[in-house]
């Protein structure tokens, strides 16, 4: 689980446009649900209450914050 930081570097690509328009914004939480396999694409993503399935290259655009879990001790 973690935190959308950004999409892509600046360029504003149509794919960058795109994932944005899908929800892939600053502060959105997002959760990568499961990878296939062998060749590990799609991706099953949740992003805010939306599930997607997205390219390997695709996901490599967002830029995530991973969040850490709290320590009980």
């Amino acid at each position: 689980m973690g935190v959308v930081i950004k999409v892509g570097v600046g360029t504003n690509t149509t794919l960058e446009r795109r994932l944005m328009e899908l929800g892939f914004v600053a502060g959105e939480q997002i959760e990568i649900l499961t990878e296939a396999r062998p060749g590990r694409d799609p991706f099953v993503v949740r992003v805010g209450t939306t599930t997607f399935a997205l390219r390997r290259r695709e996901v490599e655009t967002v830029w995530v914050e991973l969040a850490h879990p709290s320590s009980t001790t």
